[in-house]
């Protein structure tokens, strides 16, 4: 089935609009590149269960008190799909308004508890050896590490309990039971919604259409394999039927699940072709970007772009196609080995995270 985007009323910014008698679709505004997160309000009884909150800024506040206003309606439990701050930023103030629950995963709402707490002293000598790692030079490493802000400058302060949402669990919202299912390397646990009895699923940014989810490795896990975990949590929703209804983050509703989760696995499998082959000399992870990213990098692009591409690199290393070594500089050096990268369309399926890709 080809990728089509469904047909219905874009809403506002800061707005909502009627996707059918249990959903409301509302997009609020980022201050970034990608400038909206798409909401989403399922009818619960009298109320409303909301999945993902915005970003926590006194904008998308200001939004949320009309959008309550025009509904005349409260809502009855938050559901956050992942830490990031565009999913979780007003969970906290919106738990607190309406006295109502938080829905998590484990690892999304620990991660987040202690990403929001900062370093509370700690040094930054392991971020600024990652940054060195990637071959960074001394004025931007600075630059970084002098101009962080930590999450609490968009993110409300979290709630102290939440409710845990696993694996293969049913949270029963209205009249229907969403299936919990779990997606992994974009962020630790993501959560993803199945209804299915109307073949209905929220995404999150686990399965995006039109843009490819950041798979990132960044300086609290240097070492981790994103990637790996990205592919192997992917095919299971080809298991879904085709005609799934596909209720994104960014970017329009879909039908086309199928064919867009086969994009997202070739997409990367083509990035770590180009990676093998670029590294037949030892390459940086700095010098390896233009291998992924084509365009011009902004300093907030690049933050997210370098972890992309160790996310690839490290994938490569962990199955043991690139070897990693340090140079004189203190960066890393990748270098192909002389195995053959076996990249078949099914590969990720077959293996766990202890087990490398076979060759």
């Amino acid at each position: 089935m080809d990728i089509n985007p469904i047909d219905l009323p874009l809403p506002e910014l800061g707005s909502s609009s009627v996707i059918n008698d249990d959903i409301l679709w509302v997009r609020m505004p980022l201050p970034f590149e990608l400038d909206h997160i798409n909401l989403y309000l399922l009818k619960d009884g009298d109320g409303y269960a909301l999945v993902d909150t915005g970003i926590g800024t006194s904008t998308t506040e200001a939004h949320w008190h009309t959008i309550f206003e025009q509904l005349g309606t409260q809502l009855t439990k938050v559901i956050v799909t992942h830490m990031h701050p565009d999913h979780i930023g007003m969970a906290g103030w919106l738990t607190e308004k309406f006295k109502v629950p938080l829905y998590m995963s484990h690892d999304e709402y620990f991660v987040a508890r202690s990403i929001f707490a900062g370093a509370q002293g700690a040094s930054q000598w392991q971020d600024e050896q990652f940054y060195i790692r990637c071959g960074f030079d001394e004025d931007y490493i600075q630059k970084v590490l002098s101009n962080r802000k930590g999450m609490k400058a968009v993110i409300r302060p979290i709630p102290l309990s939440f409710e845990r949402l696993s694996e293969g669990d049913t949270i029963q919202i209205g009249k229907h039971n969403w299936k919990i299912m779990i997606g992994r390397g974009h962020s630790p646990e993501h959560i993803c919604l199945y209804n299915e009895q109307q073949h209905w699923l929220i995404s999150g940014d686990h399965i995006l259409p039109r843009i490819s989810p950041n798979i990132g490795v960044y300086s609290t896990e240097p070492n981790a394999n994103s990637l790996q975990k990205y592919l192997t949590t992917l095919p299971q929703f080809l298991e879904l039927p085709a005609d799934t209804l596909v209720f994104p983050s960014h970017k329009e509703p879909i039908t086309g699940l199928h064919t867009r989760v086969q994009e997202l696995i070739d997409h990367h499998h083509n990035h770590l072709h180009h990676l093998k082959d670029f590294c037949e000399t030892p390459r940086t992870a700095i010098e390896c970007l233009p291998v992924l990213f084509k365009r011009e990098l902004s300093h907030h692009n690049m933050f997210f772009a370098i972890a992309e591409c160790l996310s690839h690199l490290n994938y490569l290393m962990h199955s043991k196609h690139v070897i990693r070594r340090i140079s004189e500089t203190g960066a890393y050096n990748y270098t192909a080995t002389s195995m053959a990268l076996n990249l078949s369309k099914d590969s990720d399926a077959r293996f766990s995270e202890e087990q490398p890709l076979q060759t």
